[in-house]
C-alpha cells in the first residue's frame, strides 16, 4: 500500500522522482504521468512521490455555488496509486494562504527542500502555483538551477479527446455516459454507499432494492437514470441495476438512489457497498401502471444482466 502522510510530516529524501497534481478520478491521463514516475524511480534506485491536495484547491479557489464534486476520496486515490506502484503520496492541505504561494517558493521550498527531488514529472499542460503562474518553463529554470531533471509527458486521448477530470466529470453528470466515463477513468466509475431503510416498494414489485446513502458528500452522482452496475459487498461482486432519481411513478421528489441486486436475498442493512457503473440503460420515467412498471423492469434486467 502507498505511504500517505501530510506535508508536516514528510521525511525529506532527495533521490525522490515527484509529481504534482490533485489527481482526482486518477484517470487514464494521470496514470500515463504516474507509471512514467514509477519507471524513472525505479530505474534510479529513487522513492516514486506524488504530491497532492486536500481538499480539491478549486473548493477554495473558486467552488461555484455548490462546491466542487469529486471522482475519487483521498482514500480512493490512494488505493489507485498503490495499483501502480507509488511508493509515497503526499497530501498539502490547501487553504487560501496556500494558494497565495508563488510557484517557485512552491517547487524550492515545498517539493526541493521538503521532499526532496531529484526528477520532476510533469504534465505537458500543467499550471500550477498562485495565478496558475507556474509552467514546464518555471520547473525546467528551476532544475537547471537547483540541479533536477524534468521530463514532460504529453496528454492521453480517447475518441480523439485529450482525457481530464473535467471531462469525466461532464460524461457523468450531464448524460451519465458511464461507458465513456470508464474508458477515460480506465476503470468503472464508482461510489460507496451504506445500505439505509427505504419505503419496500421495489419488495412490493418483486424487485427488492437497497437504498444508498452516499458515504462521501462530495462525490459526483451521475445524471438520473437506470444503470447496469457491479455491487461489490465484503469483497464479492454481485451484478445489478440501479436506479437514480426521484421516482416519478409514485410521486416521489426527493433524490433517491436504489440498486437491485440479482440472486441476492441477505440482509445487508447498515453494510458499507461499493457500486460500480458499467452501462446507462435508459432514462427514469413515470408508468401508467404497475404491470406497465413491472414489465420494464423484466426488461431492464435482462440489459444490466448482458452489460459487460
Amino acid at each position: 500500500m502507498t505511504q500517505l502522510t501530510y506535508l508536516p510530516e514528510v521525511v525529506r529524501h532527495p533521490k525522490s522522482v515527484v509529481t504534482v497534481g490533485t489527481f482526482d478520478g486518477v484517470h487514464e491521463g494521470h496514470k500515463k504521468l504516474i507509471q512514467t514516475v514509477v519507471e524513472k524511480a525505479r530505474s534510479r534506485g529513487a522513492r516514486s512521490v506524488v504530491v497532492s491536495f486536500d481538499p480539491h484547491p478549486r473548493e477554495i479557489i473558486n467552488p461555484g455555488s455548490s462546491g466542487i464534486k469529486l471522482l475519487t476520496t483521498l482514500e480512493e486515490r490512494r488505493t489507485i496509486l498503490s495499483e501502480l506502484g507509488v511508493d509515497l503520496m503526499v497530501v498539502i492541505p490547501f487553504d487560501r494562504d496556500f494558494s497565495l504561494l508563488t510557484s517557485e517558493s512552491f517547487v524550492k521550498d515545498i517539493i526541493f527542500e521538503r521532499i526532496g527531488l531529484c526528477e520532476f514529472v510533469i504534465g505537458y499542460d500543467h499550471q500550477f502555483g498562485r495565478n496558475r503562474e507556474g509552467t514546464i518553463s518555471t520547473v525546467s529554470r528551476l532544475g537547471t538551477k537547483l540541479g533536477f531533471e524534468v521530463h514532460i509527458v504529453e496528454g492521453y486521448e480517447v475518441q480523439k479527446v485529450t482525457v481530464s477530470s473535467t471531462t469525466v466529470r461532464k460524461a457523468l453528470e450531464e448524460k451519465g455516459n458511464v461507458h465513456l466515463a470508464r474508458q477515460f477513468l480506465g476503470r468503472p466509475y464508482m461510489i460507496n454507499g451504506t445500505v439505509v431503510q427505504g419505503d419496500k416498494r421495489g419488495r412490493e414489485l418483486g424487485y427488492p432494492t437497497a437504498n444508498i446513502k452516499i458515504n462521501h458528500p462530495k462525490k459526483i452522482i451521475p445524471y438520473n437514470g437506470v444503470y447496469a452496475v457491479d455491487v461489490v459487498i465484503d469483497g464479492v461482486k454481485y451484478r445489478g441495476m440501479m436506479n437514480i432519481g426521484v421516482r416519478p411513478t409514485f410521486g416521489k421528489e426527493e433524490l433517491t438512489l436504489e440498486v437491485n441486486i440479482f440472486d441476492f436475498d441477505l440482509d445487508i442493512y447498515g453494510k458499507s457497498i461499493d457500486i460500480l457503473f458499467l452501462e446507462r440503460i435508459r432514462d427514469e420515467k413515470k408508468f401508467s401502471s404497475m404491470e406497465t412498471l413491472i414489465a420494464q423492469l423484466e426488461n431492464d434486467k435482462i440489459c444490466c444482466s448482458r452489460a459487460e
